[in-house]
């Protein structure tokens, strides 16, 4: 009896996933528990692991198509392939006892290979969920033009886009769709992955709905230095983790949250809500982009235990590790421009997030000590903030808190 591979739960907010590469054929042998297909959301990809051991007998979802939690991926056949020819593509209707109810994803049952839909051009076609979308609300492909799913077919997420396009006055409701510009000689087009889309969007949504501000201020990190260089060897030895900034900042920012709670807070339609824990995302660079995990709880943790969860997510970030239930929930960012160098700059609200604290680079420059010039070793820091809860006064201490907690470490392990 053939064993069914299914798309697994993707985890809050994440409703499909588009196929992105069979790490298996038909015919091959798995182990129960290997990896046989990665599927690609909008926050990370994931691999999907045998339920059984057992031969590929079909792949009912190819590369670039979208499915749901639930759907069904393949099957895979009891016993080894060794001596028996590959599978070929199954004449008769899967068993009945399918996925369990989930957003259901129509595919056809193909053995390899794009999905297509029955007389649609190729290689621009229509995924299944975005055709019949298309025909409950009477829409062609040549309105919406190329989609972003693989090769330039529409997704589901393309017509929805599409539907919610304002019209213009006294224009068509249909608008022209966009032909991309031919390529000149040295020129390569290579289609935006689903995560670098999503980063894209979520960005603009940010500065099209927050009414986003940027205040500035600097930091003398000689007396976080000086603690760290003390007490980082028996750190390390203690607790198997070095020392680094981050707990710093992130210990100076629960502090500064707990005083001024409007930073840690969101807008949900005509209301604020506030919140009495910290959950503290932590923006770092993955293979396919910036990704933001969230250390939940960060108000309830010392130094150790934040640098410790720091340095796992920065790992299993490089490795396309990262878990969906870890991508999420976040109410205020850190995010550290200074190791790629950066002196300066305003980052861009996470959303729903109302705050965002950026680092930069240690600079060392001349400045003013008790009426002397010292060379002394600073950060600029960014607090980008969403003006429409936070008013520029809070803004301003907010971050005049977090500098007086760098600046004065000893401040954030007595909990001043």
């Amino acid at each position: 009896m053939a064993t069914e591979i299914l798309v697994p739960t993707l985890g809050e907010s994440v409703s499909s996933a588009t196929v992105a590469r069979w790490l298996k054929k038909v015919g091959e042998n798995v182990a129960a528990d290997e990896p046989i297909v990665e599927l690609e959301t909008d926050k990370v990809t994931v691999e999907v692991p045998a339920p059984a051991g057992g031969v590929i007998e079909s792949q009912a979802a190819g590369e670039g198509t979208e499915v749901g939690p639930g759907a069904v991926l393949g099957t895979i056949a009891a016993g080894a392939a060794a001596g028996s020819s590959p599978a070929k593509p199954a004449a008769a209707p899967q068993p009945a006892s399918a996925a369990p109810a989930a957003p259901k994803v129509e595919v056809p049952r193909s053995a390899s290979g794009p999905v297509a839909v029955p007389g649609a051009p190729s290689p621009h076609a229509p995924l299944p969920a975005a055709a019949k979308m298309m025909a409950d609300n009477a829409v062609t492909a040549e309105q919406i033009g190329t989609g972003s799913a693989k090769d330039g077919r529409v997704a589901k997420g393309d017509v929805i886009a599409f539907l919610n396009r304002p019209a213009a006055a006294g224009a068509p409701a249909a608008a022209a769709p966009r032909t991309p510009r031919a390529l000149e000689d040295g020129e390569e087009r290579v289609r935006m992955t689903r995560l670098r889309a999503t980063i894209a969007r979520r960005l603009k949504e940010a500065q099209n709905t927050a009414a986003m501000l940027t205040t500035f201020n600097e930091a003398d990190m000689g007396a976080a230095m000086a603690l760290r260089t003390e007490y980082r060897d028996v750190f390390e030895k203690k607790h198997g983790v070095k020392l680094g900034f981050m707990s710093f900042f992130v210990k100076a920012c629960v502090a500064a949250l707990k005083e001024f709670p409007a930073v840690n807070a969101e807008i949900d339609g005509d209301d604020f809500v506030y919140k009495k824990f910290v959950h503290m995302g932590i923006a770092v660079g993955g293979p396919s982009g910036l990704v933001v995990p969230v250390i939940k709880h960060a108000d309830q943790l010392g130094f150790a235990d934040i640098e410790k969860r720091i340095g796992d997510f920065g790992k299993r970030a490089r490795d396309g590790a990262l878990k969906l239930e870890e991508l999420s929930g976040g109410s205020f960012t850190i995010t550290n421009g200074g190791i790629y160098g950066s002196l300066m700059s305003a980052p861009i609200l996470n959303p729903p997030q109302s705050g965002i604290l950026g680092m930069h680079k240690i600079q060392e420059r001349p400045m003013v000590v008790g009426g002397k010039i010292e060379i002394r070793p600073m950060m600029y820091l960014a607090l980008s903030y969403d003006h429409r809860i936070v008013d520029g006064k809070e803004a301003v201490s907010f971050l005049v808190r977090v500098k007086e907690g760098i600046e004065d470490p000893r401040r954030l392990m007595l909990d001043l």
